[in-house]
């Protein structure tokens, strides 16, 4: 068996810098997800595909606006959509999209119910 090299845990992985296109291109995320409903409809989404009829009736957010957050994310490159039949069906683009609303929700819950924090 051949010898392998020690993989560092992953709060000790280094990551190379960031250029100046990927600070921005961060940045525009965050911004997205910056607004409440349009956060929780990529909530949504990243519990499974859904159409905007089923995501403006699990937000609780007008038709008109989840429309217009729907072509703000995929605009961005975000969220992407498909064909069945007469309706679009929008997913998330990717799981770092999907964790990334995860872990701030996450986040989030640690801070309003007052869990521990992870380390």
């Amino acid at each position: 068996m051949a010898d392998r090299e020690p993989v560092a845990p992953a709060n000790e992985v280094q990551h190379p810098p960031p250029d100046d296109e990927q600070l921005a291109v961060a940045a525009g995320v965050f911004a997205l997800l910056a607004d409440q409903t349009r956060l929780h409809v990529l909530w949504l989404l990243a519990q499974g595909e859904a159409d905007v009829s089923q995501l403006t009736e699990a937000s609780g957010a007008a038709r008109p606006a989840v429309s217009q957050h729907l072509a703000k994310l995929r605009l961005a490159g975000l969220v992407q959509a498909r064909r069945d039949g007469r309706r679009a069906v929008y997913s998330l683009r990717d799981g770092h999209l999907r964790r990334l609303v995860l872990e701030a929700l996450s986040h989030a819950d640690h801070q309003v119910s007052g869990k521990p924090w992870h380390t």
